[in-house]
């Protein structure tokens, strides 16, 4: 028999032991005993899932297919087709040149098809790299929204010659596109408005009323556009729509909007100043008229991600189907289930969606 010393050592170790265990305390929570559903999918209802995902994605994809059909879309590129031929081996000097005429006249293509207002102007730059992260860095958001003398973040772009704050600052701002188009059809012009081509909050809190542009583009090196400085922030909406940034190196912006009719074959001349440098890292420009549809402009890939996704569910569906009708399979007894046979203890409670 064991002495008291003894019992009270092992008490004490016991004790110890006891305190010094990691086993959390024990609950229906951290044990996953609560109430729960654990479906079994039976091969009915795994057909019937597939059946409804393409019955439903089907039609869906033709829609978005026939309303981007609909949308009427005229590309123009002209960054090579307005250089002089004198500068054709030397693009990049005439761009940069003050001397030179940078005023283009063209004929864009013809309209295809009957273009409905509002008529969507873009402009496209090919392989610029808005994503990269000291462009996307180099701006300050606070300063856009009051904060005037606040340039951190901005640099290179944080301080003028005279060493004033450059508002806005940073190299989003500015290497802000400068190329401008006007449209005439008929010899008679065709109004492009600016209004409200920016996001409504972009424009209420993003971009301050009160905030003025100050000593920009006053350096040596020019990057892109001026802005006036007799209006405010919110209300450049040239710089708003460039400043935000796109993911991808071939992107779209919108220039501006013709609230009136363009018919078919109607012959449209443009005017632009072919100002902006993509000539530096061969980019490319282009001047889009689109209309638009339920699902936007002109984009195929959405319609066709559907039917695909649609008709891929049907095919597995019909396989399925067959595979159960030529070589079918019994169900395994549910009541084999760990949550079945602990129901009582675990609490969980059982869905059986076997047919």
């Amino acid at each position: 028999m064991a002495t008291k010393a003894e019992k009270g050592k092992d008490g004490g170790d016991s004790s110890l032991a006891k305190k010094k265990s990691r086993r959390p305390q024990y609950s229906r929570f951290s044990q996953q005993e609560l109430p729960a559903c654990k479906p079994i999918l039976s091969p009915g209802w795994v057909v019937s899932i597939f059946f409804t995902i393409g019955i439903v994605f089907i039609p869906i994809g033709f829609a978005a297919l026939f309303a981007s059909e609909r949308v009427v879309e005229i590309k123009f590129q002209y960054d090579q087709d307005c250089v002089p031929a004198k500068y054709k081996n030397d693009m990049v000097a005439y761009i940069q040149s003050n001397d030179t005429d940078k005023t283009c006249t063209r004929k864009m293509p013809a309209v295809s098809a009957t273009m409905k207002s509002p008529i969507y102007v873009y402009y496209q730059i090919d392989h610029y790299f808005q994503n990269h992260r000291r462009y996307v860095k180099s701006r300050n958001d606070e300063q856009l929204r009051g904060d005037q003398n606040n340039t951190a973040d901005c640099a290179p772009e944080r301080f003028a010659n005279n060493g004033q704050a450059i508002v806005p600052c940073g190299l989003v701002a500015w290497s802000l596109f400068n190329d401008t188009y006007k449209f005439s059809v008929k010899n008679k012009t065709v109004e492009v408005s600016k209004k409200d081509i920016t996001w409504k909050s972009d424009r209420e809190k993003k971009f301050s009323s009160k905030v003025y542009p100050k000593n920009f583009q006053a350096g040596g090196l020019i990057g892109g556009g001026k802005l006036n400085s007799s209006i405010p922030l919110s209300g450049q909406e040239d710089l708003i729509v460039w400043m935000r940034t796109a993911a991808l190196p071939n992107f779209r912006k919108l220039y501006g909007r013709i609230e009136e009719d363009l018919e078919a074959h109607d012959q449209i001349t443009i005017e632009l100043q072919n100002n902006y440098n993509t000539y530096s890292f061969k980019g490319t420009k282009s001047v889009i008229l689109s209309t638009a549809s339920w699902i936007g402009g002109k984009n195929d890939l959405m319609g066709i991600a559907y039917l695909t996704i649609g008709g891929t569910c049907l095919f597995l569906a019909i396989c399925f189907i067959l595979m159960y009708v030529l070589k079918p399979r019994p169900l395994g007894d549910t009541s084999y289930l760990s949550w079945n046979r602990n129901a009582s203890g675990g609490g969980l409670r059982r869905l059986n969606l076997s047919s």
